[in-house]
């Protein structure tokens, strides 16, 4: 009987114990994810920086949120994205855009300003206090009347 009761406490705590450790639960961060997410950033962050290469870094963008959205570094790729799709709709950059390619037409000046405007704004829906925030809301009021206009 003795024993029983040992047996039946025994459970009672291994299962509370085990209940109140689900509660926390915050969502793991899977560092291989994490780590291919943040040489890509690093990539990026050059080609966007030094090489003034555009298509590249939303190329790079594109991969990384697509795979792990949750990259405790997005605030900054949704940035470098953005920012690379404004300057690409005004044919800035070295990497120049053929639209007569069925591969470029993804990188059609219009285009590529709805994408300057999604990815700055999700930028700022995350983090509101975000160190792009000027630079960011300067770019969104540029391309709103733009996209209202073209509506």
């Amino acid at each position: 009987m003795i024993l029983r009761s040992l047996i039946t406490v025994f459970f009672f705590f291994l299962f509370c114990c085990t209940i109140h450790a689900q509660r926390n639960v915050t969502p793991a961060v899977d560092p291989v994810l994490e780590a291919d997410a943040k040489h890509n950033l690093d990539v990026a962050r050059q080609a966007f920086r030094l090489k003034k290469a555009y298509k590249g870094v939303l190329l790079r963008f594109e991969e990384t949120y697509a795979a792990y959205p949750e990259f405790s570094n997005i605030e900054e790729f949704l940035y470098l994205a953005g920012m690379s799709s404004y300057y690409l709709s005004q044919n800035k950059g070295k990497q120049k855009v053929n639209l007569n390619s069925d591969k470029e037409k993804r990188f059609a000046p219009d285009k590529l300003r709805e994408d300057a405007l999604a990815y700055l704004s999700l930028m700022l829906e995350k983090n509101p206090q975000s160190q792009y925030k000027d630079e960011a809301d300067r770019v969104i009021k540029e391309l709103k009347p733009a996209a209202q206009a073209s509506q």
